[in-house]
């Protein structure tokens, strides 16, 4: 039953987040045989808690609240409630949050991720606020999923770090766009590449009119943000994104480096290994912002997530089960 009960629960929540889709799609997203799903879906229809139409399933109303209502359960019988409480007493984190699955084998775990994470900002928004969110993947798809409606007044959006890497999609100034779009608030944009150094800033800011081009009231505006969210990266990712060249790169490994965070790298107690200079958020600002919410996921980044949580324990870290479990592993 409790298998039955498992099984019919993350179909529902493969519908809730790829709707409408269709039983091939759904056997292909959660590896099952299409006898298997189909079996299934019928029960659930027959239970009226999704629709089957031409264009594919949705989740009807009473399947939303089934989904919302079997959540917890689903935590219990996995063991997450437990994983949650060793990981939050390990990490001494303000809040934490554990989603089950794992999102490098899962697209519905990743989605999970960032509907959760997004909903978990929403709450904490208020009037005036100004919101700072940092680039990459995670960050793309937390903006992405951000339920649309205005939440408060007067709010800005706006990137924490300069421009990394070639992806648009994945750069800071596009996401604090998007999520500014999303919330109902004004966003500022950083015209400013991550890794420039301060010698070529300088320049810069010498040229005619550069404060107009550039807008610099960004870096300003990063050291009055009420609230940062982010995504950890591992320092061997993080320093190929940046380009350096292989043999620093190889001297970071060989220095412990395990994380990357707004230009510093850490080994796996935190202790800073090296730093690049960057334009943005300081780890010194970082570490006095009131309400920091870190999303980062996958047993890959187990070491990267316990080196951050160390620079500051009174933030919130949600992530999902296979990385909670790594850490518990690596600590043990």
């Amino acid at each position: 039953m409790i298998e039955l009960l498992e099984l019919r629960y993350d179909i529902l929540r493969s519908i809730y987040h790829n709707q409408p889709i269709g039983r091939r799609s759904l056997a292909q997203n959660l590896e099952m045989k299409e006898r298997t799903i189909r079996t299934q879906i019928n029960n659930l229809k027959e239970l009226e808690l999704l629709n089957v139409e031409s264009v594919g399933m949705y989740i009807s109303k009473s399947g939303k609240k089934a989904i919302e209502d079997l959540s917890e359960l689903i935590h219990d019988l996995k063991g997450i409630s437990e994983l949650e409480k060793k990981l939050k007493e390990l990490l001494k984190v303000k809040n934490l949050i554990v989603l089950p699955g794992n999102i490098v084998e899962k697209n519905t775990a990743l989605d999970d991720l960032s509907k959760v994470s997004s909903m978990y900002l929403r709450k904490k928004i208020r009037d005036n606020f100004i919101i700072g969110i940092t680039g990459g993947t995670t960050m793309a798809n937390l903006a992405e999923n951000m339920v649309e409606g205005k939440l408060a007044k007067d709010l800005l959006v706006i990137p924490a770090r300069g421009g990394l890497g070639k992806d648009v999609e994945t750069q800071a100034n596009n996401i604090a766009a998007k999520l500014a779009k999303k919330i109902g608030g004004n966003y500022k944009l950083l015209h400013i590449p991550d890794h420039i150094d301060k010698l070529t800033l300088d320049a810069v800011l010498k040229l005619p009119d550069s404060d107009e081009l550039l807008d610099l009231e960004v870096l300003d505006l990063i050291e009055e943000m009420d609230i940062l969210v982010f995504g950890i990266g591992r320092a061997d990712t993080m320093a190929h994104r940046r380009n350096l060249p292989q043999e620093k790169v190889d001297k970071l490994l060989e220095k412990g480096a395990v994380a990357e965070a707004f230009g510093h790298y850490f080994d796996i107690d935190g202790n800073e290994v090296w730093e690049y200079n960057t334009v943005g958020l300081s780890i010194d600002r970082f570490k006095e912002i009131k309400e920091v919410i870190a999303v980062a996921a996958s047993e890959d980044k187990a070491e990267a997530i316990l080196s951050i949580a160390k620079l500051k324990p009174d933030m919130t870290l949600i992530t999902d089960e296979f990385a909670a479990r790594k850490i518990l592993e690596i600590s043990n």
